[in-house]
């Protein structure tokens, strides 16, 4: 087949491979061991012919998701014979990228990439995904959660390639260790267990804070989190927030009061995770207050630090084949909260057994443009990125960004057979597992201007954190800008955009 893939220099330095000729069906020097059966397998793909056409994609910057896009990119080139041109994107600037075309009439981009919480902006400029592809052996196998999230007013109109949530890794080399055992014991008169709150997540964090505990001659500290302003700290916050002012007797929305559109974010429940964060910074590492997402991979994933939570990559990181800390790490929920602000009774609520929040935090996601002359070749091309041959080989590289988000990637044999340990293994396939039963999640806001929102919540958060508002004056300040932001989009607009997010927190998907 003739064939003709561009994408930057970079990027095929990359992804290089031999000289040796090969053939299109020829995926292993790909990295690609074999091909599994499905509906868009490498076998059916290379039945496709669509010489002499052009397939436009935007993704985003190598290489979070940006270098498996370029990888399969080339993949389908080669089987098809299409022309396939692959635009990289930094994240800062990646929504604006698709949405200036979008709002211009313009058909650019053929394909995107893009975080799954945009779709409340770029829901009408998406084309459904069509029935075939819905019937497919790879998306009929997508969870409830990652399906709802692909969905949009009863239709799916993005199509799932990744799946995020948040959880607690920790180290299992000290949790485990009798003797560490003992001595907290001694010292504070508490066992030591996972953390069930963020509260005990705190105190956890703060004694085995700036001390050797690895006897690696270096010294370590409590918590890695995601603490940058504008680097994905606002996910961080929803997560230590969440059981406080998800209240599972309480529908009707987490955000805003769906009725009322009235901001929730300053109640008691949003004040007292904001306030346990900016407690964390004291058990952070050197420079941990200004950690992005990938600082918090690395200092965990690297050995430096006990705890951490956000999405799979610091996870799958430490447990890479040359990781000094593979197989010495766990996976458990997220911490919980043993009081919950009810708004319906305006108080607080005490459990006995912590209350949980999973977060299903946003992930990437991808969709066919509307305006496409080659929404055929768009959906086959998504079809074959995420077939199952390359959703297995693509979840085990840490620095891609795919994450499981099938039914069959919640096989613990699955993941022992990468490498890892039993207990590495079957704790990281039942917390996530557990994720999907959850009757008490939270998801994105996922409404128009969502950018707006979340900037918002994270400059409030940061200054709450550098000690310039108090916890309850920041978020006060946060609520009257959302209130603004919600008057200028228009209230009923973002109600109807809403409700697709309440419907799945509220378990009605």
């Amino acid at each position: 087949m003739k064939y003709r893939f561009t994408t930057s220099a970079s990027v095929l330095a990359i992804i290089a491979s031999s000289a040796v000729p090969v053939s299109a069906q020829d995926y292993t020097r790909f990295g690609i061991e074999q091909d599994l059966p499905g509906t868009c397998s490498y076998a059916a793909t290379d039945a496709k012919d669509y010489s002499g056409r052009t397939l436009n994609i935007i993704t985003h910057a190598i290489p979070v998701i940006g270098e498996p896009t370029a990888l399969h990119a080339e993949q389908f080139a080669e089987l098809t014979g299409a022309e396939v041109n692959v635009v990289h994107v930094p994240f800062g600037d990646l929504f604006q990228r698709i949405m200036i075309p979008f709002q211009s009439e313009q058909n650019a981009y053929d394909v995107m990439f893009y975080p799954s919480l945009w779709i409340g902006d770029f829901s009408r400029f998406l084309a459904p995904v069509p029935e075939a592809y819905v019937n497919s052996t790879g998306m009929m196998d997508v969870t409830p959660s990652f399906t709802g999230v692909a969905t949009w007013n009863g239709e799916m109109i993005q199509y799932p390639m990744d799946g995020d949530r948040h959880y607690l890794k920790f180290r299992t080399d000290v949790f485990d260790n009798a003797d560490v055992q003992a001595k907290y014991f001694a010292d504070t008169g508490n066992q030591l267990t996972v953390p069930a709150t963020w509260e005990e997540y705190n105190q956890v964090a703060a004694y085995f804070n700036a001390s050797d505990w690895d006897g690696d001659g270096e010294l370590n500290y409590g918590s890695a989190e995601v603490a940058k302003r504008d680097d994905l700290m606002f996910s961080a916050f929803i997560s230590r927030a969440a059981p406080y002012a998800k209240h599972p007797d309480v529908q009707g929305g987490f955000f805003f009061d769906l009725e009322t559109m009235e901001p929730q974010i300053n109640t008691p429940g949003f004040v007292r995770g904001l306030e346990l964060f900016i407690e964390a910074q004291a058990s952070f590492p050197p420079g941990g207050t200004n950690f992005g997402l990938g600082d918090e991979i690395f200092s965990f994933g690297g050995g430096q630090t006990l705890m951490s939570y956000s999405w799979d990559d610091a996870y799958i990181q430490a447990n890479q084949e040359d990781s000094r800390i593979r197989n010495m790490v766990a996976a458990a929920p997220l911490p919980g909260a043993s009081e919950v602000w009810n708004r319906t009774t305006g108080a607080w609520d005490t459990f006995e057994t912590p209350n949980r929040a999973p977060y299903m935090t946003w992930g990437w996601s991808s969709a066919v443009s509307s305006m496409s002359e080659e929404q055929e070749m768009g959906f086959d091309f998504l079809c074959f990125f995420s077939n199952e041959a390359n959703a297995e080989h693509d979840m085990q590289i840490g620095r891609f960004g795919v994450n499981p988000y099938r039914n069959s990637h919640f096989d613990v044999d699955y993941w022992k057979g990468q490498g890892w340990a039993d207990k590495t293994a079957q704790t990281y396939v039942t917390t996530l597992s557990e994720m999907e039963e959850s009757q008490n999640r939270v998801f994105d806001l996922r409404v128009p201007g969502v950018s707006q929102f979340m900037s918002s919540m994270a400059n409030g958060v940061a200054e709450a954190m550098a000690g310039q508002k108090t916890a309850q004056e920041a978020l006060d300040d946060v609520a009257k800008e959302w209130s603004e932001i919600t008057d200028r989009i228009g209230k009923d607009r973002l109600r109807d955009a809403y409700a697709n997010v309440v419907t799945l927190e509220d378990n009605e998907g």
